[in-house]
């Protein structure tokens, strides 16, 4: 009975490792890097962070701008203020659709 237990949390943390993520359509490509606290450079052009913006990693994690390495390719939508507000970093499969 335990057995089975664990090979049923192996498969549903498998699972949830295997979760895809979508990227809107709306999204717009670029090669990003931090700058220094909310400023980040998009395609050689210094611009903002609004608050509260959310930069995800290849794995779906949130990371702090920081943590964001040097010319990720990116895919990058703003707020109604025109700040950069959610960031996805591309995975090599994502960054081939164009």
């Amino acid at each position: 009975m335990r057995a089975i237990a664990l090979i049923a949390a192996a498969c549903f943390a498998s699972l949830a490792l295997a979760q895809l993520r979508t990227i809107p359509a709306d999204a717009k490509r670029a090669r990003m890097s931090h700058v220094e606290e909310r400023i980040v450079q998009l395609d050689g052009k210094r611009e903002m962070l609004a608050p509260g913006a959310q930069i995800r990693d290849t794995d779906n994690r949130i990371i702090v701008p920081n943590a964001l390495p040097a010319n990720s390719l990116v895919k990058y939508r703003r707020d109604a203020g025109g700040a950069v507000h959610d960031v996805w970093i591309l995975t090599p499969k994502e960054a081939a659709q164009r």
